[in-house]
C-alpha cells in the first residue's frame, strides 16, 4: 500500500492537525519525559555506580550525580506532539517531492499495533539512508500509532535547530566514542531499560549500529541489544517484542556521498548548514521506498531454553552485573536473527538485478556468451542484458527473493524505468550499455592514470551497492558453488567443509546465524537441485552440464570479494608489513589494489572499499592470522604470515581445508 496516493489527494497540513490518539502499551502508566529522567536519576542502580565512581575518582557523590544529571539532560528526547506534527507536515512535504511511492505491508502494520498492546516493543529498521530516521515516525503517526523514541548519534544534536527538533520528535542522542566511561555507560542504559521497564514508547534503533556505506547487512552491533533484553532477562517485564523492519530503496540519496567515503573521502560533518545545501537532492528522482514490518518476535519463546535467566536471581535487580557468557552467545544470536528477517523482507527493484549483471560484463567474469574486444568497448547490449535480467528474474524468484516488478508495462519497459533512476552513473546509447566516469572539476587540467581509477571506482562502488541488496538472495548458493568449484570434489564432505570455510572466512561481509552451518549447507543445496544447477545424494553433490549458467553466475558473483581478500593478503605478507594500524593499512591496500588494476592482474573495484578492506582484517583478527597489540594511543596490529598464506592457499583451492571448522557455525 502505498502511503503518499493519499497524501497526493488531500491536504498536508489537515494530515498533520487531525485527531491523534494512539492506543499505548497496557498498563503504561502516563509519563513525561521530564518525569521519566527523574525516575532515570533516583533509580537505585544509577545511585550505586554514582557511589561506586565516587569512590574511584575521589569526587564527591553529589558532584558524580550532578554530572550524571547533566549527561542525561544531554542525551534524552523531549517528544512533543507539536513537533510531530510539524513534521508530519514537512515530511509529506519532502517525501511526496523525492519518491513516487512509499509502500508498506498493511498487515506488518496491524500485527505491530497488536503488539503495541501487548508487551514493551523495539522497532529494529535496517539503516541504508538519512531517510530511515524519520520514515517510521512518519508512518507511525500516520496510522495512530505511538511515536517511538529514537536511538541518534551524537552528530545531529550538535546541528543547529535542527537537533532541537529531532530532540522533541523522540531522538535521544549516544555518543559515538563511550569507551570505558563507566558513568555515562550507566546513565545510558538505566535510561534505555527504564523506557522498557515503564512502556513510555516503543524504542527504535538500528541494530547495525551504523549507516550502511555498501548496502548489504553489517555486523550487528550488541550494546542496545543487551540494554533493551535486560529488563526482561531480570524478570522485569513478562516479554519483550522485536520487531525487524526492512527499508529498501530504489535509489538511495546519498549514493554519490557513500562511495565517495569507500574511497577515501572523508565524511562531512553533519550541519545544518549542509542540510540546506543539499536541497538540490529534491530536483531528483529517487524512485520508491518500500518499508516491511516483519513478523514480531517474541524475545520469551526465543530465548526459551538458550538462557537461564536464574543466574539474574543471585543479586538484587539494581546492582550492575555482567551478563554470562551464555548470555552473550543469545543476544548476538537474537541480533543475528533480527538481520536475516530485515534480508528476507528487503525489496529488491528491478536495477539490482541489472547491477549483478552490469557488474560482471564490465569485470569480464560474466559466464554468458563473451563478447569481442570492440563489443567490449562498447559495453553490453541492451537486448543481452534484457534476456539475462529476466533469467535472472526467475532465479532470483525460485531462492525467494521479494520483487517490485510491476506486472502492467512490457518487462523492457520496466529495466529501462528501473535503469533511468541511475542515469548519473550509467547510459543506455545506441542499444548499448555502458558505465560512466566521474566527470572532474570544471576547469581541471589532466589527471594521473591512479586518478582514472578512483573515477571509474566510483561509478563501479555506487552500481555495486545496488547489487549488494540483492545478495543475500544468492549467498549460501553461491558458496556451494564456489565450493564444488574449487574443491573439484564430488564428495559431499569436502564441499561441505569448504563451504563452512567460506561461511567463516566472508561472515564480516555476510550475515550468518550461529549453529546454523549444516541448514545452510543443506537450504544452498535444495535452491540449486531446485533449478537444476546441483543433483545431490547422501555422499555425492555434483554439477551437471546443463547448471553451469547457474553455478558460473552464482560464483562471478563472489568473485569480487573474492579478489579484495586476496588483495589485503598479499599487502600483509610483505617483508616490510610487520606491525600496522588500521589507517596505515587501508591506503597501503588501496594504492595496492589500483596498482593491480592497473596492470589488469586485477578486475573488480571492490578491493579498494575500505570497509570490504576493513571487513577482511576483522576476519583475520577472528580467525588469529591477526592479533592486537594494544597502546595507550591505538589499537596496532601484527599480522602472522604464515597463517595467512595459509588462507589464501586455502582460499585459491591450493591447500585443502585443514584446520577444525570454527565451533560457532
Amino acid at each position: 500500500m502505498d502511503i503518499l496516493e493519499e497524501r497526493r489527494r488531500s491536504s498536508d497540513l489537515g494530515h498533520a492537525l487531525r485527531t491523534f490518539t494512539p492506543s499505548p502499551y497496557r498498563g503504561a502508566p502516563p509519563l513525561s519525559a521530564g518525569a521519566l529522567n527523574r525516575t532515570v536519576l533516583e533509580s537505585q542502580y544509577l545511585r550505586y555506580v554514582t557511589k561506586e565512581v565516587a569512590m574511584e575518582t575521589g569526587e564527591s557523590v553529589d558532584l558524580v550525580r550532578e554530572e550524571a544529571s547533566g549527561i542525561l539532560d544531554e542525551m534524552s528526547q523531549n517528544l512533543q506532539l507539536g513537533f510531530i506534527r510539524l513534521l508530519g507536515f514537512t515530511l509529506s512535504k519532502v517525501f511526496k517531492r523525492l519518491f513516487s511511492h512509499i509502500n508498506i505491508n498493511q498487515e506488518g502494520l496491524n500485527r505491530l499495533q497488536q503488539a503495541i498492546q501487548e508487551s514493551p516493543v523495539i522497532l529494529m529498521p535496517n539503516h541504508r539512508s538519512y531517510v530511515d530516521f524519520l520514515v517510521l515516525s512518519y508512518i507511525l503517526f500516520t496510522y495512530d500509532l505511538p511515536i517511538p523514541v529514537i536511538a541518534a548519534g551524537i552528530p545531529l544534536m550538535d546541528m543547529k535547530m535542527v537537533g532541537e527538533i529531532l530532540r522533541r520528535s523522540g531522538a535521544f542522542f549516544i555518543r559515538r566514542a563511550i569507551g570505558s566511561d563507566k558513568l555515562y555507560w550507566a546513565v545510558l542504559s538505566e535510561y534505555v531499560k527504564t523506557i522498557v521497564r515503564t512502556g513510555y514508547a516503543p524504542v527504535e534503533f538500528y541494530v547495525e549500529g551504523l549507516r550502511s556505506r555498501t548496502l548489504k547487512s553489517l555486523t550487528p552491533k550488541l550494546g542496545m541489544m543487551h540494554m533493551v533484553l535486560e529488563p526482561f532477562l531480570k524478570g522485569e517485564v513478562y516479554d519483550i517484542t522485536l520487531v525487524p523492519i526492512s527499508i529498501s530503496y530504489d535509489r538511495v540519496l546519498e549514493e554519490s556521498l557513500l562511495a565517495h567515503e569507500l574511497l577515501g573521502v572523508p565524511k562531512p560533518r553533519e550541519t545544518t548548514m549542509g542540510l540546506l545545501k543539499a536541497r538540490r537532492v529534491l530536483e531528483e528522482d529517487y524512485g520508491s521506498m518500500h518499508v516491511y514490518f516483519g513478523m514480531p518476535l517474541s524475545v520469551r519463546q526465543l530465548t526459551k531454553g538458550r538462557v537461564d535467566r536464574c543466574e539474574y536471581n543471585l543479586l538484587p535487580r539494581d546492582l550492575p552485573q555482567r551478563p554470562s557468557v551464555e548470555t552473550q552467545e543469545c543476544v548476538s544470536w537474537l541480533a543475528q536473527q533480527v538481520i536475516r528477517v530485515q534480508e528476507q523482507s528487503s525489496i529488491l527493484s528491478p536495477w539490482s538485478l541489472m547491477a549483478c549483471l552490469v557488474l560482471q560484463d564490465h569485470q569480464n567474469t560474466d559466464p554468458g556468451t563473451q563478447l569481442t574486444g570492440e563489443e567490449r568497448e562498447k559495453g553490453l547490449s541492451w537486448e543481452l542484458l534484457t534476456q539475462r535480467t529476466l533469467w535472472l528474474k526467475g532465479l532470483a524468484i525460485s531462492f525467494g527473493a521479494r520483487l517490485d516488478w510491476p506486472e502492467q508495462p512490457p518487462e523492457n519497459q520496466v529495466m529501462a524505468s528501473s535503469m533511468a533512476l541511475h542515469r548519473s552513473v550509467i547510459r543506455c546509447h545506441q542499444g548499448r550499455v555502458t558505465l560512466l566516469e566521474e566527470e572532474g572539476p570544471v576547469g581541471a587540467g589532466p589527471f594521473t592514470t591512479e586518478e582514472g581509477v578512483v573515477r571509474r571506482a566510483r561509478a563501479v562502488l555506487m552500481v555495486a551497492a545496488y547489487r549488494n541488496q540483492a545478495l543475500h538472495v544468492f549467498i549460501r548458493p553461491a558458496m556451494l558453488a564456489l565450493a564444488i568449484h574449487t574443491t573439484r570434489s564430488s564428495q559431499r564432505e569436502d564441499i561441505y567443509s569448504y563451504f563452512r570455510f567460506l561461511l567463516d572466512l566472508f561472515s564480516n561481509d555476510f550475515i550468518f546465524i550461529t549453529g546454523r552451518s549444516s541448514q545452510d549447507f543443506e537450504e544452498a543445496c535444495s535452491l540449486l537441485r531446485k533449478c537444476g544447477a546441483v543433483q545431490t545424494s547422501q555422499q555425492e553433490v555434483t554439477s551437471p552440464e546443463e547448471g553451469q549458467r547457474t553455478t558460473s553466475f552464482l560464483r562471478a558473483l563472489l568473485q569480487p570479494f573474492i579478489d579484495a581478500y586476496q588483495v589485503v593478503f598479499s599487502h600483509l605478507c610483505l617483508e616490510d608489513v610487520e606491525v600496522f594500524t588500521e589507517r596505515q593499512m587501508v591506503p597501503a591496500v588501496r594504492s595496492l589494489a589500483t596498482k593491480l588494476l592497473l596492470s589488469g592482474e586485477l578486475t573488480s573495484c571492490d578491493a579498494l572499499s575500505s570497509d570490504t578492506q576493513k571487513n577482511v582484517l576483522s576476519a583475520l583478527l577472528r580467525l588469529g592470522a591477526v592479533t592486537r597489540l594494544r597502546t595507550a594511543e591505538h589499537s596496532e596490529f601484527r599480522a602472522n604470515k604464515p597463517a595467512i598464506s595459509r588462507l589464501a592457499d586455502t582460499l585459491a583451492g591450493r591447500l585443502p581445508v585443514q584446520t577444525a571448522p570454527n565451533p560457532r557455525l
